[in-house]
């Protein structure tokens, strides 16, 4: 007969190893003994699960508590335990049930060793709520990591949330907690409720690793299968590659279009039309805005707590897989916005998990960002290292997903990132860098690498050396680099009226300096058209007494053509494609019936055949990323605010790239161009009637542009061309 100690501490929830005295064991004479805890109650009896022939009648020895000792048994058993309910009011139910007490440990010690070591960066295959049959027993294997907790219960629909009915077992060597709960099935709701090692009951959790969650504001994890690997189709190493046309249509899902319900649309909803849209507009590849669970709509994704599971937003996980097939149908690639930089401070998620600062740092001048009231994950322990690349990499090899744009990294990257003197913590080096999250980021993107034909991107905003170099040269081993610097330059140029941009001339060539020093991707973003920035139209100078707005379209025009001719793979945040006026509102959709003005609809024209001209010509994509793929015509321009370049792709083949950025038309204008061609022909001109512009030109004569024997811009030949106003042109050879 149990003592009352240890009854006292089941009861009570505190009792440190429940799998040592509830289910079968054998007292010190070798004496069966059948334990119970099953609050709600009325009647237990043990049943033979062979024969299904009742062995004993439980006593209640408390309310709840259940025990009695085994007749004619010496040894453990296969069994049932017949429970009879009894609701509140009075009414009862019955059932048969597997004991989870008894059965042995789930995790094996080899799996957890390592995962305590720092080795396991699949997790998830062990971590989380996992659908298993043990025999003819189907139920749920749940496992938490909590090592400073004193007692760990999942709780859920399946026991009324009630944490006396699951307590867990704690495999000490790691700090975690797993039990085994038959009956248990895909759907069901749960959560972990934990006792912090002082005793105190905290806020019920959510798992770390659920594959999927209910939609807030409801916070509970559900139970969802592993998903089984996907990888990613063939074409896909080649198309990711650095020496291919990469031109990425960012896209906030809830508002890209609103569902049919008028709030968030569904996967399929998306999956029907997205990915053909994005196909049809030239671009090579789709990147979602965080698309894991999150409980705050308005932070867009960015303060994730569901690291493992898709957002409940758009329905359940198997219609983003069938999104994701979608997307690589269309020959596209599919890149997704991943946050390991911070974590939002709900009661339900990371914070404080086991009582303790678990995921993130203890000291707040380490653990808690102050501009985004966000705590930092600890990168230094070896846990929550492995719940981050584990998490990255499960997105790539569950899903099928290409890659991950990897959000805030500058701020990963320095410890005084954003914070006063005085109100951060050195390395141990004495010196402003996040060592650790060096090392993860390094450690994660190693992982990635191994993977055929998985990217990263970076959103990194500093000098910091080597972003998009690998790891074995230094660097920390991204595919990609968000080129910030050069945005940020180049529309503060074209905000300025065209009558000082003179002044302001080395702000669109500055980035040539530095621009392959990195895998640069050029980003014009969600963020550059929100929080009062304005769209990318709003942003451009005009006339406002102008109804027509013909310089506002024309400098977008011209400025699109500017960077689909720069070196750099492309990024547009939804909506810039057809010269949205308003700034992007996430709780509202695109407004498409702009596409109904031709000056709209022929800015969406126009960035559909510059992504054609920038896949079908080697010459921009091959080199973006090396000093040979470009070469100045005219840099120095500044009275004129002209600009000129080739691109080159190595082999030969080029590509000449003007740009005017005056409203001034100038006809007869003397170009320098390379040597090697004899005629030039005028492949696309953002002035073009066809894309809402003025249609001053060089017309299309399959004899072209000869080339003379006149030099210009420090060249033995030049070819003639009128160059319209406020417009971007390239040519090709003939």
């Amino acid at each position: 007969m149990l003592n009352d100690t240890d009854l006292d501490a089941l009861l009570a929830g505190r009792h440190a190893d429940p799998f040592s005295r509830l289910g079968l064991h054998a007292d010190d004479s070798g004496r069966l003994w059948v334990r119970a805890l099953l609050p709600g109650a009325a009647d237990v009896a043990l049943l033979d699960a062979g024969s299904h022939r009742r062995v004993v009648e439980l006593e209640q020895r408390r309310a709840g508590f259940f025990e009695a000792m085994v007749p004619r048994r010496k040894h453990r058993f296969d069994y049932r335990l017949a429970v009879r309910w009894l609701g509140p009011n009075g009414e009862s139910s019955e059932g048969v049930y597997a004991d989870p007490y008894a059965f042995y440990p789930q995790l094996g010690d080899e799996a957890l060793q390592a995962f305590a070591e720092g080795r396991n960066m699949r997790p998830w295959l062990s971590l989380g709520a996992h659908p298993v049959q043990h025999g003819d027993v189907a139920g749920v294997r749940f496992a938490t990591w909590a090592p400073n907790a004193r007692r760990v219960s999942v709780v859920g629909s399946f026991n009324n949330w009630d944490g006396r009915r699951h307590p867990m077992r704690l495999r000490h060597a790691a700090g975690v907690w797993e039990i085994f709960v038959p009956h248990v099935a895909e759907g069901d709701l749960y959560k972990f409720e934990i006792v912090s090692g002082n005793g105190a009951l905290l806020p019920l959790k959510a798992d770390p690793y659920a594959r999927r969650a209910q939609l807030r504001p409801e916070t509970a994890s559900i139970v969802a299968a592993l998903p089984e690997p996907t990888p990613l189709p063939r074409q896909r190493e080649r198309a990711n590659r650095r020496d291919s046309a990469i031109s990425v249509y960012e896209v906030h899902a809830p508002s890209w279009r609103r569902g049919v319900s008028g709030e968030f649309p569904t996967w399929d909803e998306l999956a029907e039309a997205l990915p053909a849209y994005v196909a049809d507009m030239g671009f090579t590849h789709l990147q979602l805005m965080p698309i894991s669970e999150h409980p705050f709509d308005g932070s867009w994704g960015y303060q994730t707590l569901g690291m493992y599971a898709p957002s409940a937003r758009f329905g359940p996980p198997e219609g983003f897989a069938r999104f994701v097939k979608a997307v690589h149908d269309q020959g596209l690639g599919l890149l997704l916005d991943w946050v390991p930089a911070h974590f939002p401070t709900d009661a339900h998620g990371l914070a404080e998990f086991d009582g303790t600062r678990l995921y993130e740092y203890a000291d707040p001048k380490e653990g808690f960002h102050r501009d985004w009231n966000t705590l930092i994950y600890n990168f230094g322990r070896t846990e929550v290292r492995e719940f981050l690349v584990g998490s990255a990499l499960y997105w790539i090899e569950r899903w099928g997903v290409d890659g991950l744009r990897v959000d805030a990294v500058a701020s990963m990257l320095y410890r005084d990132y954003s914070r006063p003197e005085g109100q951060w913590i050195p390395n141990i080096r004495g010196g402003r860098e996040n060592l650790e999250a060096i090392s993860l980021l390094r450690e994660m993107n190693e992982h990635v690498g191994e993977i055929a034909g998985a990217v990263t991107v970076a959103e990194e905003s500093t000098s910091f050396p080597g972003v998009s170099s690998p790891t074995y040269a230094g660097g920390l081993g991204f595919h990609y680099k968000w080129n910030m610097g050069w945005m940020n330059d180049t529309l503060r140029y074209m905000a300025e009226d065209p009558i000082n941009r003179r002044w302001h001339h080395d702000k669109m060539t500055f980035g040539l300096i530095y621009a392959f020093s990195e895998n640069f991707m050029l980003p014009i973003s969600h963020d550059e058209v929100v929080h009062g920035k304005g769209s990318m139209l709003a942003k451009m100078p005009g006339d406002p007494n102008d109804p027509n707005l013909w310089q506002k379209f024309a400098n977008l025009r011209a400025y699109y053509g500017f960077m689909w001719g720069h070196p750099g793979k492309k990024l547009l945040f939804m909506g810039q494609e057809f010269a949205q006026r308003s700034e992007w509102n996430h709780a509202e959709s695109l407004p498409w019936g702009l596409l109904e003005d031709d000056r709209h609809a022929g800015v969406q024209r126009l960035v559909r055949d510059l992504n054609k001209l920038y896949r079908e010509h080697s010459a921009l994509h091959r080199l973006d990323c090396e000093s040979g793929g470009f070469e100045w015509i005219s840099s120095h321009d500044a009275e004129h605010s002209i600009y000129a370049w080739a691109r080159r792709d190595g082999t030969g083949r080029m590509v000449l790239v003007v740009c005017n950025m005056t409203p001034v038309p100038r006809e007869g204008y003397s170009l320098g161009v390379p040597d090697g061609v004899t005629a030039w022909r005028e492949a696309l001109n953002t002035d073009s009637a066809y894309y809402g512009g003025s249609n001053m030109g060089n017309g299309v004569a399959a004899a072209g542009l000869p080339v003379q024997a006149q030099p210009a811009h420090g060249r033995r030949l030049s070819i003639t061309i009128n160059l319209p106003p406020l417009a971007t042109l390239f040519f090709v050879p003939i």
